[in-house]
């Protein structure tokens, strides 16, 4: 789908030139120039830095990210997965799509009430991109101000640590067989308000660990925590696991790829996640090609 930085305070009163200034993305004299140039030919002061070819549209994103409070990784360093689009370019086609799924939850399942605040990943088979989605939306949470947190459930193929780069020695396994650590939970660096509860050790028994009422109290745990937890699942071809998560958050979404999900393998998957109880909020299919402009028309 779809210069790591310290973020300062937010506040829409900071000028875009002074955040760049502060940051160290322009210098003093640069800032005279700009300055004078903005006056000059009556631009404002991102376009007549572009202009003057001393910042660049990454430059001004970042600083108006951080203007209005939407936090996001620039710079050469990359904390976490460049897979995790959102986290570097959450104003792109992608991360627009991101926003809208976000919204959609937020206005479908997601309350203030704080008794709803799960919500599974699930698909049929590996290679669908249900992690890939998990994360990208856990990030866009994390940056519209909500206390988020990425449960990597998948006990028998994790990946959540390897996308924000995490130590995975400790985790939901260790949780869930009853060995309590301090730690576990880890915040992702430079993106405000978002923590994973990596998978921890690979177990030979998940599906037994999962199905202990243990993990329905980690839920509940971290709802007086977090607004917003989502869970990454194993694919439903490894068995009950998905369905016993999905039991548990109560709500799932349902992700497909183009050209390889199978029609009949997508409805089992959302039939037995309905089969325990849980409601399927909506679907995502994973790689379709972004709209292309014809004749002024979105295609």
């Amino acid at each position: 789908m779809f210069k790591n930085s310290t973020f300062a305070a937010p506040g829409t009163e900071r000028s875009i030139g002074a955040i760049l200034l502060d940051s160290g993305r322009l210098a003093p004299d640069d800032v005279d120039k700009v300055l004078q140039f903005q006056k000059e030919a009556g631009l404002r002061f991102g376009e007549a830095g572009i202009k003057l070819g001393l910042l660049t549209e990454a430059d001004i994103l970042f600083a108006l990210s951080l203007q209005f409070d939407y936090p996001f990784l620039s710079g050469p360093t990359r904390p976490v997965s460049e897979d995790i689009v959102v986290a570097y370019r959450p104003f792109g086609h992608e991360g627009e799509r991101l926003r809208s799924l976000r919204s959609q939850l937020q206005l479908r399942w997601f309350d203030d009430s704080g008794k709803q605040t799960s919500l599974a990943i699930v698909g049929p088979q590996r290679g669908e991109g249900r992690s890939h989605l998990a994360a990208n939306l856990a990030v866009s949470f994390a940056q519209a101000g909500e206390r988020t947190l990425l449960i990597d459930a998948d006990l028998h193929n994790a990946s959540q640590h390897r996308y924000f780069k995490l130590e995975n020695g400790a985790g939901l396994s260790n949780l869930l067989a009853g060995h309590v650590q301090d730690g576990i939970v880890q915040f992702v660096s430079g993106i405000p308000g978002l923590a994973v509860l990596p998978s921890g050790p690979l177990p030979p028994n998940p599906q037994e660990l999962l199905a202990r009422p243990v993990f329905q109290r980690i839920l509940e745990q971290s709802s007086s925590t977090f607004s917003v937890v989502i869970v990454d699942t194993p694919a439903m071809e490894e068995g009950i696991d998905a369905s016993l998560l999905a039991r548990a958050t109560r709500a799932a979404i349902a992700v497909a790829r183009i050209n390889q999900t199978r029609l009949d393998a997508f409805t089992d998957t959302t039939a037995m996640v309905t089969d325990v109880g849980a409601k399927v909020l909506g679907s995502v299919l994973v790689d379709v090609p972004p709209p292309r402009r014809r004749r002024g028309k979105l295609s």
